[in-house]
């Protein structure tokens, strides 16, 4: 491996704070922080940044809808991720938000930039309009069938079939997400940046950043049809950036969202003496910058970024890394199977280093999507980190602290084996680096193979029986315990947790990545405690049950589908009903168990109202109803209906009361 010493900015595509995290996030937090780990311990002046996306049209009518501020909600979701994240290990230098000073200024200068060298210009454009809503419509909500491959239902930038990019206009029978309708068309005034200028740059930029093939291949693709000027900015109502000089005119999202990046490392710098802003992005830059992404933000990051970038006056980055989509058991994440799982889900059913090691043991550096398999996850957990890895350690330290007082031989009675496992880190640390996850863990489990053999061939348990073999006791145990320490440096980026637990138990205050390579003779080592524990498969069905504890569907159901037509609508009977009992629902944390008099006739309901209401005082309440939803099988019992409520959750439910004089059975309209 090199020895000087690098100077690295990374970065994660910033969350979208409109919901809580799931475990389709975790693998690009994941996959970034095994990495950002893996050069802080070879050495590197490596430097994490991220922040919340907090801005747009979806942002805006979920916090409209939920009856509070865009920045309650995105502050609310924002702590969720950042707290879910610290959870599993993932270390943020530095966390901001998009919606914040330091963006708004980087924008409005980028903006004035483009402006003044007439990279940005305005023209009047056509736009699709919902009447009933009385707004311009964003692409996403708009859908419709694509205009190349007639494949409907498809959004109003891109379809996921064949990949084609359009605008709404051009979609075949579109319709508005919001309320059903079809848009009219009305004139507004845009800002273009003129990425249709950039090509030849871009082209040079991307020669440069050694992409993935398959993404050269797409953006090969995206320069035959010929690239477009991008509209840029969005009309009110809007949460976001106003643009200087106008009144009703925001910075489209996918402008602010990315100078993200450099307005966290700026926030960072402010508050960091040694850091220095310029050193970073400039443009005499000798620092690397790397984006670890989606592949369905390529576009925005391959063209659009650093375009942008390059035309204000930025460094572009060194590279983009572009990963997969995650499938579960083979299938999209589904609310109905369970497997839509959030990341806090599976915290609080399992250990978090046992997904960082899983998603470690999958990854490679291509856009391919990788699966959890959530039987293939138990098995090999327990295999390789419990039955290969930590079984190591268990079967050698005992013997040194009892026979020993915990100390480790003088030197290696095998070194040409010890020599196996430094050697293997040049190779290993290439994986690395070339995020090659999955061959690196392949390569350290071979290893911990290997120091289970040796452990099995001499038999120390056998030898502690004979004392004239005392002493290769210790010798066996002290080149067992060096061949796991190796193994443990090897996955520090892995498993940090469990590394740290290592260290602590072989004496150690910290690593480096040449310790790998270094044995440890002659010290001594503290009491051995259990590293890590089997995963349960009860523990993995909990947690698949506890994803489906409130988003059963019908019996009959299979959909996965949330999006419902304005008839499909009009189909529901919402009906007034009366509590007449309410109890809580035995090993559920958020259900209660409602008897509803619904006029003609009672109903059992469960609702996830458990946190903000006293059982007691429910009893005679009236409350609103859907009277004529299919029942649904949950593990509690039969659910036959849904009690309507609102608010962010937890505490904060509020139930939908009727007025007063509301009889059970009435309809409500």
């Amino acid at each position: 491996m090199p020895n000087a010493q690098r100077k690295i900015l990374v970065t994660s595509a910033l969350p979208y704070v409109n919901g809580s995290p799931h475990m389709g996030h975790l693998v690009e937090y994941i996959q970034t922080d095994i990495w950002v780990r893996f050069q802080k311990l070879c050495g590197h002046d490596c430097i994490y940044v991220c922040a919340s996306d907090a801005h747009g049209t979806p942002i805006m009518l979920k916090a409209r809808e939920l009856g509070i501020t865009p920045e309650r909600l995105t502050e609310g979701f924002s702590k969720e991720f950042v707290d879910d994240f610290s959870d599993f290990g993932i270390e943020f230098d530095n966390f901001h938000t998009t919606h914040s000073p330091e963006n708004e200024a980087i924008v409005g200068g980028m903006y004035a930039t483009l402006r003044e060298s007439g990279d940005i210009y305005t023209r009047t454009i056509e736009q699709s309009y919902d009447e009933k809503e009385g707004m311009f419509l964003p692409d996403r909500f708009v859908r419709g069938t694509c205009p190349r491959c007639e494949t409907e239902d498809q959004y109003g930038d891109a379809c996921e079939n064949c990949g084609a990019t359009y605008s709404p206009e051009d979609l075949i029978d579109p319709v508005s997400v919001l309320s059903g309708t079809t848009p009219v068309k009305r004139e507004s005034e845009h800002y273009f940046f003129k990425l249709s200028e950039y090509e030849e740059r871009l082209r040079a930029w991307i020669s440069d950043a050694t992409l993935d093939k398959n993404v050269v291949a797409k953006l090969d693709e995206w320069f035959e049809a010929g690239l477009q000027d991008w509209d840029i900015s969005r009309d009110a109502p809007y949460f976001g950036f106003q643009i200087p000089g106008t009144k009703d005119k925001y910075f489209y999202v996918w402008l602010d969202a990315p100078v993200g990046y450099i307005a966290s490392f700026k926030h960072l710098c402010d508050r960091t003496d040694s850091l220095s802003f310029e050193d970073y992005w400039g443009k005499d830059s000798d620092a690397e910058v790397y984006h670890f992404i989606g592949k369905d933000i390529m576009y925005f990051h391959t063209l659009f970024w650093p375009a942008v970038l390059d035309g204000a006056g930025f460094r572009t980055p060194t590279s983009v890394f572009a990963h997969g989509f995650l499938t579960v058991n083979g299938q999209k994440m589904s609310k109905s199977r369970g497997t839509f799982i959030k990341a806090r889900t599976y915290l609080d059913h399992l250990n978090p280093q046992f997904l960082r090691y899983y998603y470690a043991a999958k990854l490679g550096p291509t856009i391919e999507d990788i699966d959890l398999n959530l039987e293939d996850f138990t098995a090999r957990v327990n295999s390789d980190l419990v039955g290969k890895l930590v079984n190591i350690a268990s079967r050698c330290a005992g013997f040194i602290s009892k026979r020993f007082d915990g100390q480790l031989a003088n030197s290696l009675p095998d070194p040409a084996l010890f020599a196996e496992f430094s050697g293997a880190s040049e190779i290993i640390a290439g994986h690395f680096e070339c995020r090659e996850f999955s061959k690196a863990m392949r390569q350290v489990m071979a290893l911990a193979d290997k120091a289970n053999r040796y452990i099995d061939e001499n038999k120390p348990w056998v030898m502690v029986k004979d004392n004239d073999r005392i002493d290769e006791v210790q010798l066996v145990c002290t080149q067992g315990l060096n061949m796991f320490r190796s193994l443990m440096v090897y996955l520090t980026p892995v498993i940090p947790a469990v590394s740290d637990g290592a260290r602590a138990f072989l004496g150690e205050d910290n690593w480096r990545w040449k310790d790998a390579s270094i044995p440890l003779l002659g010290s001594r080592i503290n009491k051995f405690l259990p590293l890590l524990t089997r995963v349960e498969t009860d523990h993995v069905q909990a947690m698949v049950l506890q994803s489906q504890e409130n988003t059963a569907v019908p019996i009959d159901d299979k959909s996965d589908d949330d999006m419902i037509s304005i008839d499909d609508f009009m189909k529901v009977d919402l009906r007034i009903a009366r509590i007449d009992k309410a109890e809580p629902v035995e090993d559920a944390d958020k259900l209660l168990a409602l008897t509803l008099n619904v006029g003609d006739t009672t109903r059992n309901v469960f609702a996830g109202i458990k946190a903000a209401y006293d059982p007691e005082t429910l009893v005679g309440r009236h409350v609103i109803v859907v009277a004529n939803l299919a029942p649904r099988k949950m593990r509690f019992g039969i659910s036959e209906g849904m009690v309507l409520a609102a608010g962010p959750g937890g505490e904060d439910i509020f139930l939908l009361a009727p007025d007063d004089g509301a009889k059970p059975g009435m309809r409500v309209k």
